[in-house]
Formats: structure tokens, C-alpha cells, sequence
């Protein structure tokens, strides 16, 4: 069985009711489904440190703690095509071992699959971080990459 590793935007999506969550070592994103027709005016959202909420025409779509604390001034939401909210979150903490593993505290959590995968995914971009011009497609993480993998930041080059 292969991944739900899109080649083209590299991510691991985590399903909801309301749409998706995925994340890589800096962000982590959000969309959120609204009825076709939506207007920015119809929105509010509120994205703090360590909490979201987000109402679409007075209705609450979803509303929080984050699961870890986010860079406030770096938050941003779109309304793109009048039907889907894109979110997107700067990590405090952005390193291979700071793979959400859910989206709020208690909530919208990935199953145990998914967070294997997402893992991965962090890890693979974290070495193809540490090692630029390096072609990493096709390449697949095994072995111990819980925790960002392996550390070699002390060993000698």
C-alpha cells in the first residue's frame, strides 16, 4: 500500500468533516469547505497564538486550541472561489519532530496511519533541508524517523 504522498504538493492530508488538514516543518494548512456563493464579508476568523475559530454567516465551523502555539502575525486566511477557506498557520517549533498530530488539543486528530505518513513527510523534508541538491523524489523513510529521524548535526564532516 503506497502513501497519500502527493507528488506535487508534497502533503499528507488528515480528512474532517469540514474539509482538510496538513502540515509541513514551517505550516501547518487548513481548508475548510463553505457553500458555494461564500463572501469574504460572511467570514470571521480569529487566529491567535495557541487558538482559531472560524464562523461562516454567523455559523461556527470550527473553534479551538491549536494543538501547538503558532507565529500570530503569520496567520492568513483566503476565501478562494467563494467556496473554500485556505488557512494557514506558521509553526513556533519548526523542526522534523514537530509533527502535529492533531489539528485542535483535542480534536480533528489523524489517525495513526496518517501520522506515520505525515512523520515521514517531515522527516524526508527536513534531510532534503540538510542536504540541498540532493534529488530526493522517489526516496523513502524507514526505519527510525519518529521524533525527526536521526540526528547527525554533531558528526564531522
Amino acid at each position: 500500500m503506497s502513501a497519500p504522498f502527493e507528488e506535487r504538493s508534497g502533503v499528507v492530508p488528515c480528512g474532517t468533516p469540514w474539509g482538510r488538514w496538513y502540515q509541513t516543518l514551517e505550516e501547518v494548512f487548513i481548508e475548510v469547505r463553505v457553500p458555494p456563493g461564500t463572501r469574504a464579508k460572511d467570514v470571521r476568523c480569529s487566529l491567535r497564538s495557541r487558538h482559531i475559530a472560524l464562523a461562516v454567516c454567523g455559523q461556527e465551523l470550527l473553534q479551538g486550541k491549536l494543538f501547538d502555539s503558532t507565529v500570530t502575525d503569520e496567520g492568513t486566511w483566503t476565501l478562494e472561489d467563494r467556496q473554500l477557506i485556505r488557512i494557514v498557520l506558521m509553526k513556533t517549533n519548526r523542526d522534523a519532530g514537530n509533527c502535529w498530530t492533531s489539528l485542535l488539543e483535542n480534536e480533528y486528530a489523524a489517525d495513526p496511519w496518517i501520522q506515520d505518513q505525515m512523520q515521514r513527510k517531515l522527516t524526508l523534508e527536513r534531510f532534503q533541508r540538510e542536504n540541498p541538491g540532493f534529488d530526493f523524489s522517489g526516496a523513502e523513510i524507514s526505519g527510525n524517523y519518529s521524533k525527526g529521524g536521526p540526528d547527525f548535526s554533531s558528526l564531522e564532516k
